[in-house]
């Protein structure tokens, strides 16, 4: 098995495959758990530890627009049948576009610190349009 390469090891500009051996058949067909994944791909690799703040989701205020799963860079949203189904943490850096692009009045998503549970975020949501105003709760 080869040693894993660090972060500042892997050459600038270089691609990261998902798989180690071209696929010759349809990948969909393979189950998740039966794909042969790159040692360097994100799907072996998590990124979490990178977070110091993180986005929690409140299904009160969420239409389903899917703009936050559209938007997320690191695909960290996970939807099923169109609609929100929750946020992959292992592969969430933290960047907060998800909470930049809802668009709703009061946001269906909100940057925490780290640590703070759903329930405590929860309990503290804004109620007003406009009552949040950047920061992290």
């Amino acid at each position: 098995m080869k040693e894993k390469k660090g972060w500042d090891e892997i050459l600038p500009g270089a691609c990261l495959f998902a798989y180690d051996n071209k696929i010759n058949e349809d990948i969909m067909e393979i189950p998740k758990d039966s794909r042969k994944y790159s040692e360097n791909s994100s799907f072996t690799n998590t990124v979490s530890d990178w977070r110091v703040i993180k986005p929690i989701f409140n299904a009160e205020h969420c239409i389903n627009c899917q703009f936050c799963w559209v938007y997320c860079p690191d695909l960290s949203i996970i939807a099923k049948d169109k609609k929100f189904s929750h946020i992959d943490y292992d592969h969430c850096k933290g960047c907060g576009i998800c909470v930049e692009v809802c668009p709703t009045g009061i946001k269906s998503l909100l940057m925490t610190d780290e640590f703070t549970s759903e329930e405590e975020a929860i309990k503290v949501w804004p109620t007003e349009k406009g009552g949040y105003n950047g920061e992290t709760i």
